[in-house]
């Protein structure tokens, strides 16, 4: 099912009495979520991601805008009839019901036409715990498995309806990290088998762009960028989602542009042709490092940590903005230090040049 939200605002009324002004925690929000995707809503906390999610299943009214279902008009359907699933962070499973009970609990609400028999419900029943590896647990309560299993029964009891919309509310943030991984493999799997079209809720970057077909990265209410989780990552549109995606963080430095190249400092690092005299922010990626004897930028070296397969150098630089570089490279790699110095080439590709007072992405 297509979902395309067409200028989205949520207005909530502010607290403080001393400010009139309402609280907007989805602004103007206009993107196309194609058919048979896994969407991943992606932002710090309070950025409106959960509310974006509940304007879509219905819990919220939009103050402007429409919500669409394929071609149907949908933003004034009640939740009940939207044929969307919804699992929250906190699971919400009824402790008192076997697993069998609970998921069968969506099934038990159907009515005319869509009602169903008890052999008709079992079928289903099983089929959704099957799908998400439960089928041996159904005669347990929730709170005789584990923080997983009871995640899997959440995901079961939204998928048995055969829903046309699956809305995931971070549903892997109260597990511990192994089980996180475990389950993000999990529901990518789900997905990619019922191919129902799925929005995935989060502030983990990793866990994103791991699974994700495409994100959506939020910032304050306001979309800051959509694609696929690569294509992000490598031309981030603007300094704050360069900043959110990857880890470690990319390192930011001030920097300027004179004479058509880019300069942090006394170092001329890339060309930019037909431009000169702009404050800029320059970020380079972890991974963009190359430590070269020769290389046009010197840093002060501090200390390395061995990661196996890797090595992080942590160095400093004047025009830093943080507290320590990070430059990723490979183990085996001889460092060239001299003086407590090490020098650096840098791949072009993992380097990005943002405006200095607009903080947007400058093309070069």
């Amino acid at each position: 099912m297509k979902i395309v939200l067409e200028h989205l605002t949520k207005r909530f009324p502010n607290r403080n009495k001393k400010i009139k002004e309402d609280v907007i925690a989805v602004n103007d929000f206009n993107f196309t979520i194609p058919d048979g995707k896994l969407i991943g809503l992606l932002g710090p906390s309070g950025c409106g991601k959960s509310t974006a999610l509940n304007l879509i299943c219905g819990l919220e009214k939009p103050s402007e805008g429409k919500i669409f279902f394929g071609e149907k008009d949908i933003t004034e359907l009640p939740p009940e009839k939207r044929g969307v699933g919804l699992v929250f962070q906190n699971y919400a499973l009824y402790p008192h019901l076997s697993v069998y009970d609970n998921i069968k609990f969506p099934l038990e609400n159907l009515r005319g036409e869509n009602k169903l028999t008890k052999e008709q419900m079992d079928k289903k029943i099983r089929e959704a715990a099957k799908l998400v590896q439960i089928e041996e647990l159904l005669d347990r309560r929730p709170n005789e498995m584990s923080g997983g299993q009871q995640q899997r029964v959440a995901i079961a009891r939204a998928l048995v309806k055969t829903p046309e919309v699956l809305l995931l509310d971070e549903p892997l943030s109260n597990l511990d990290a192994r089980l996180r991984l475990q389950t993000r493999e999990e529901l990518k799997r789900i997905q990619q088998e019922t191919g129902i079209t799925t929005v995935f809720v989060t502030h983990d970057q990793e866990e994103a762009m791991s699974i994700s077909d495409m994100i959506v990265v939020m910032k304050d209410g306001v979309l800051q960028q959509m694609g696929d989780p690569q294509s992000i990552y490598d031309e981030p549109a603007n300094l704050f989602v360069a900043s959110f995606l990857g880890t470690p963080q990319i390192n930011v430095f001030r920097g300027r542009i004179k004479n058509e190249k880019v300069c942090i400092g006394d170092s001329v690092l890339l060309d930019a042709p037909g431009k000169d005299d702009l404050e800029v922010y320059v970020a380079i990626r972890p991974e963009g490092f190359v430590v070269d004897e020769n290389g046009p930028f010197e840093c002060t070296f501090v200390n390395r940590e061995v990661m196996g397969r890797d090595t992080s150098l942590i160095v400093t630089h004047p025009e830093f903005i943080g507290e320590k570089i990070r430059a990723i490279i490979p183990s085996d790699e001889a460092v060239h230090e001299k003086d407590g110095k090490v020098r650096f080439s840098l791949k072009p590709k993992k380097v990005c040049v943002f405006d200095g007072k607009t903080t947007e992405r400058i093309m070069l």
